[in-house]
C-alpha cells in the first residue's frame, strides 16, 4: 500500500553531513507522511541530537538561516531548496494555547517525536535504518485516520490550532478523525478564540480546499460556528420551499459537496446563503421566500473575511459572487457579452460554476436551471474562441481615436464608448474602427446640439 520514501539530494546531503560529523539525523513530519502517501512532499524536516550550534557549524558549507535557532531550529539552503533542521527537543508549558514558553534539548529521537500532534506526522525515516513509528502513525495511515500522539485534550490545550488542523488533515487526505481525537476537538473548539485571525485563516483554507469538506464541516460544525459564529443561524433554518428539501447549513453543505474544491469558490458557497435566516418571510399558502437574501449574505461575508483578515482580492471576489448568486442565465449572447463585460470574464464563469453547484443542491426536479446554465457557459466559450467584443479592451477604437475627433477626454467621451460598446454587443454596429469612428462622431454631434459645451 505504501510507497517508497525517496529523500531528495538537498536534505539527503543534509543527513549525510550530520551523520558524518557522528551526530543522528533523520527525515521527520509531513514529508515522511507524504511520501509514503506516494505523494511529492512540499518541505523536508530533519531532527537531529545534533546542538544548534553544532549543527552550524557541521553544516558551515550551506547558506544558512538562523531564525529559529532559540527553539532548536536552523534552516540549510541549498539550490534555492530550504530544509530545517531542528534539534531533539521536549516542549516546556506552553503559553496563550499557541506555542511552548520554553524548549529541552535531548538526545531521544523518541521524545521528539512524541510531543508532535498527529500520529501521522510522528514518524520518522531514514535512508539506510528505514522508518521509526513509535506511535502508530503508519496503521493510521492506512486506516485512514486522524489521531492525536498521546492524550487529545492534552495536545489542544497545548496549541488550540491543532484542532483545526486535525480537520483539515481530515479533509486533505479523505481521512476520518479518530472517535477520542474528535470528541476533543469538539469539547475544545472555545480554544480558537486564543488563536490568531491569520492562522486560523489559514487552516480554514485548507480545509475547505480538501476532498472532505463537506464531511467533515458537517461532522464538526460546532468548529464553524467558533470560526464563523454568524453562520450558526442557518443551522436547522427551514425553508418551506418547494425548491429545497434541505434547513439552509445543510443546503450549503451539500453546495460546497457539488462545487469544485477551489478554496475561493467555497467561501463563495459557505457564505451564499448565510442571509436567508434574517430575510426569512412566509406567504399566506406557507411558502418561505427570503427577499434580498444575496444582499445581507454579502454584508455577513464580509464582516467575517474581514475579521479574518483575508486579502483584498479573495474578498471582493467572494463578495462579487455571491451578491450575484442568484442571477437568472439568460442563454443569449448579447446578455452573456454584457455581463461577461459586466462581471470580468474570470468571474462569470466562477458565477457559473456557483449556480450549477447551488442548484445541484435543490430538491430533486427542482434544477430546471441547469440546462440554461450549461448552454450560457457553451455560448460564453464560443464568444471567446471567436474573439468577439465585450470589452472596451476589444473594442476596435479607443479614447485617443475619439479624441482625434475632437472629443475631448472626460466623462462625456467614456458615454460615447461605453454606448460603442453596446451597439456592437447587441450587433448594431460592426467592430470597424470606419463605422466606430463615424459612429462616435454622431453621437458626439448630438451631445452638442442638445445643448452640451462645444470642443475648443
Amino acid at each position: 500500500m505504501f510507497s517508497p520514501v525517496s529523500i531528495p539530494p538537498e536534505p539527503f546531503q543534509v543527513i549525510q553531513q550530520l551523520e558524518a560529523a557522528g551526530y543522528e539525523a533523520w527525515a521527520v513530519g509531513g514529508c515522511v507522511r507524504d511520501s509514503l502517501l506516494g505523494a511529492a512532499p512540499q518541505d523536508w524536516d530533519i531532527a537531529t541530537n545534533a546542538l544548534p550550534r553544532q549543527t552550524t557549524e557541521t553544516l558551515s558549507g550551506f547558506r544558512l538561516l538562523e531564525t529559529g535557532l532559540a527553539h532548536g531550529t536552523v534552516t540549510a539552503v541549498q539550490n534555492g531548496i530550504p530544509v530545517e533542521i531542528t534539534t531533539y527537543r521536549i516542549d516546556g508549558a506552553y503559553a496563550g494555547h499557541r506555542r511552548p514558553r520554553q524548549v529541552t534539548f535531548t538526545p531521544s529521537l523518541k521524545e521528539d517525536l512524541a510531543r508532535r500532534d498527529f500520529t501521522i506526522n510522528a514518524m520518522a525515516y531514514h535512508p539506510r535504518r528505514g522508518l521509526r513509528d513509535f506511535f502508530g502513525g503508519r496503521e493510521d495511515l492506512q486506516n485512514q485516520c486522524v489521531r492525536c500522539v498521546g492524550d487529545p485534550s492534552l495536545r489542544f490545550e497545548e496549541d488550540g490550532l491543532r484542532l483545526l488542523r486535525a480537520l483539515r488533515f481530515a479533509s486533505r487526505l479523505g481521512f476520518r478523525v479518530e472517535a477520542s481525537t474528535a470528541r476533543a476537538v469538539r469539547q475544545q473548539a472555545p480554544l480558537l478564540r486564543h488563536i490568531s485571525a491569520e492562522r486560523i485563516q489559514k487552516e480554514w483554507t485548507g480545509l475547505l480546499a480538501g476532498r472532505q469538506a463537506e464531511p467533515i464541516l458537517r461532522e464538526f460544525a460546532g468548529v464553524v460556528w467558533e470560526v464563523f459564529p454568524e453562520l450558526r443561524p442557518m443551522e436547522g433554518f427551514l425553508q418551506h420551499s418547494p425548491y429545497h428539501i434541505y434547513d439552509v447549513w445543510e443546503h450549503t453543505l451539500h453546495t460546497i459537496g457539488e462545487i469544485k474544491p477551489d478554496p475561493l469558490l467555497r467561501l463563495v458557497m459557505l457564505f451564499h446563503d448565510s442571509g436567508k435566516p434574517a430575510c426569512f418571510t412566509m406567504d399566506a399558502n406557507g411558502v418561505g421566500h427570503f427577499k434580498g437574501h444575496p444582499q445581507e449574505s454579502v454584508r455577513i461575508a464580509r464582516q467575517a473575511l474581514g475579521r479574518l483578515k483575508f486579502d483584498r482580492r479573495t474578498t471582493e471576489r467572494v463578495l462579487l459572487l455571491v451578491e450575484h448568486h442568484d442571477l437568472l442565465f439568460v442563454p443569449d449572447p448579447v446578455w452573456i457579452k454584457k455581463h461577461l463585460h459586466r462581471l470580468g470574464q474570470e468571474a462569470f464563469f466562477q458565477l457559473l460554476e456557483v449556480e450549477e453547484a447551488d442548484n445541484l443542491a435543490k430538491a430533486p426536479g427542482c434544477n430546471d436551471r441547469l440546462p440554461r446554465i450549461r448552454q450560457c457557459r457553451e455560448t460564453a466559450l464560443r464568444i471567446l474562441e471567436e474573439g468577439q467584443c465585450f470589452s472596451l479592451a476589444g473594442l476596435a477604437v479607443g479614447g485617443d481615436d475619439l479624441q482625434a475627433l475632437g472629443i475631448p477626454p472626460g466623462p462625456r467621451l467614456g458615454g460615447i464608448l461605453a454606448r460603442l460598446l453596446d451597439g456592437v454587443m447587441e450587433g448594431v454596429l460592426p467592430n470597424d474602427p470606419c463605422a466606430l469612428r463615424r459612429a462616435a462622431r454622431q453621437q458626439w454631434q448630438a451631445l452638442q446640439s442638445s445643448g452640451e459645451p462645444k470642443a475648443q
